[in-house]
């Protein structure tokens, strides 16, 4: 006799969503804030978006990989990308499918992450491709999390009177375990060799769509001004300063001022070393220095910022149904790297306090280097 309670063959495949429309699987979960469907998006802005972004680093200044993925409901995309650059050998993966009615549903491709424990614990996985570059690794928060969200003014966007970035969520740093392969070589990880950022943001994406979506404005592939540190007792992400889990400081504090010196090589004008003094909000100013270490920069074009170097493919713009590519650029030379800068995530030695660790600085380039030539506020050249 079968049990009473078994639905084993009384499964309904997932082909049958489109009937229900808009109701999908992640309806039957306990979450809903408003009457509306999860499928249903709050603003009929066709930029919504979510989105997860992750970037590890070895300690050795060996390795630096980037992964991220999106879902674009109000234009049914989903995209995710990885790009590892291993002794300035820069090798990407990007897929692309129908996001559907699925929702909980992470993987794009052979792109395959898995939330294991929400806001503490994630797992990472590339499945062998024709791009030779593979991975499969535990990301471990330390970092607090606090929510957030854009508060630029109304008036700064199209049309007037509309606020431009409407992106909220939060971010975190944290420590990793696992592998990754690229070629034939195998690189182990570990909690004390490799560490790293993330964030998860949701909202109305800036470049999404590409060109054809901006709404009568022309936005850069990103801010000027990024840095992710983590030292033992505090971190900088951006304009936000991090604690760990159970510091007695509440929640985070802000960066309130920063003034940059910063040096580039002569012909790509690409960020070579700096010294960044961040005034925090408690008063305390922080020195500190950053040197890219080798090649090991990660060229966020490949990402999809601002345009992939080969076909200008942005964020959010329809590819194809399960579509996997990439790309394989030896960095090494001065001429690959000029054609690819844009969004570029420096790894770097960084030094404050007398503690020296390994973070990234993320510089929109060349535009940093122009902010220096014209000496704008808070920008000059490393003398």
């Amino acid at each position: 006799m079968k049990d009473p309670d078994s639905t084993a063959d009384l499964t309904v495949g997932d082909d049958h969503f489109d009937e229900q429309f808009p109701l999908t699987p992640i309806d039957d979960h306990m979450i809903h804030q408003t009457p509306d469907p999860i499928r249903v998006m709050w603003s009929s802005d066709p930029r919504t978006y979510e989105r997860y972004w992750v970037i590890c680093h070895d300690h050795a200044g060996d390795l630096i990989l980037v992964t991220g993925g999106s879902f674009y409901p109000s234009l049914d995309t989903a995209e995710a990308y990885a790009i590892v650059n291993y002794r300035g050998d820069h090798r990407s993966v990007r897929a692309f499918r129908r996001l559907g009615a699925d929702r909980m549903n992470l993987h794009v491709g052979p792109l395959k992450p898995t939330i294991i424990r929400g806001m503490r614990l994630w797992r990472y996985v590339l499945e062998e491709n024709e791009w030779g570059i593979s991975y499969d690794f535990h990301w471990h928060d330390t970092k607090r999390q606090i929510y957030h969200a854009s508060t630029l003014p109304a008036g700064s966007g199209y049309p007037r009177g509309r606020q431009s970035d409407v992106t909220a969520g939060f971010e975190g740093f944290g420590a990793v375990e696992g592998w990754v392969k690229v070629g034939d070589r195998r690189v182990e990880l570990t909690k004390a060799t490799c560490s790293g950022t993330r964030d998860r943001h949701w909202g109305i994406g800036r470049g999404v769509g590409g060109p054809n979506l901006q709404l009568g404005q022309t936005l850069p592939a990103g801010w000027i001004g990024g840095n992710w540190i983590s030292f033992k007792d505090f971190a900088i992400w951006g304009n936000t300063v991090l604690y760990n889990f159970g510091d007695p400081r509440p929640r985070m504090g802000k960066v309130v001022k920063t003034e940059r010196q910063l040096r580039f090589e002569p012909d790509t004008h690409i960020f070579v070393e700096g010294v960044i003094d961040y005034t925090l909000g408690d008063g305390a100013i922080k020195h500190v220095t950053f040197r890219r270490l080798g090649y090991q920069t990660a060229y966020m074009r490949c990402g999809m910022y601002g345009g992939t170097p080969d076909k200008n493919i942005h964020h959010g713009v329809y590819v194809g149904d399960n579509v996997v590519e990439g790309d394989r650029f030896d960095v090494t030379r001065p001429e690959v790297r000029s054609r690819l800068i844009g969004l570029d995530e420096h790894q770097c030695e960084v030094t404050c306090d007398g503690e020296t660790t390994i973070g990234i600085l993320q510089p929109l380039e060349p535009d940093a280097y122009e902010a220096c030539v014209k000496n704008l506020p808070g920008w000059r050249f490393l003398e």
